[in-house]
């Protein structure tokens, strides 16, 4: 059994690698990051808020459809740090980007990462929905 220093420093790790994965733009790779029945909750009152369950609802469904209001070409990541304690993660990125309807998308980004063998079981998004309202789905 891990000790909760490993069990943290074994969370982080996930979650950094999967950020890195996503920030290369790999989305096949991200695939092997997730739980058969993980999870991920856009807070919110988005046409995308809610939970997708499974990879395939995640990066199939929930990840194309918000990429379909982008012009892919423009998405940026940054990384801005990560906390953890035990299974949980909580991750600061900004991603930035062109809408196709032709607004500037700067947004800062929360989510907390619920880590289970060493892959993602859930996580929780928290994002500025107004401005990703204003700009993204106008």
């Amino acid at each position: 059994m891990m000790t909760t220093r490993e069990l943290t420093a074994t969370s982080k790790a996930v979650v950094l690698d999967y950020m890195d994965t996503l920030m290369r733009g790999d989305f096949t790779a991200l695939r092997a990051f997730f739980t058969p029945e993980s999870t991920w909750t856009l807070a919110g009152s988005l046409p995308l808020s809610g939970t997708w369950t499974g990879p395939d609802e995640i990066l199939d469904e929930f990840v194309p459809a918000m990429v379909a209001r982008m012009v892919p070409e423009s998405m940026e990541f940054e990384l801005d740090g990560l906390l953890a304690e035990g299974d949980r993660v909580l991750a600061e990125w900004n991603t930035r980007g062109l809408a196709r309807s032709g607004g500037r998308y700067d947004q800062h980004c929360l989510a907390v990462f619920t880590i289970r063998d060493g892959r993602i079981a859930s996580v929780r998004e928290y994002l500025d929905t107004l401005h990703a309202q204003t700009v993204v789905f106008a």
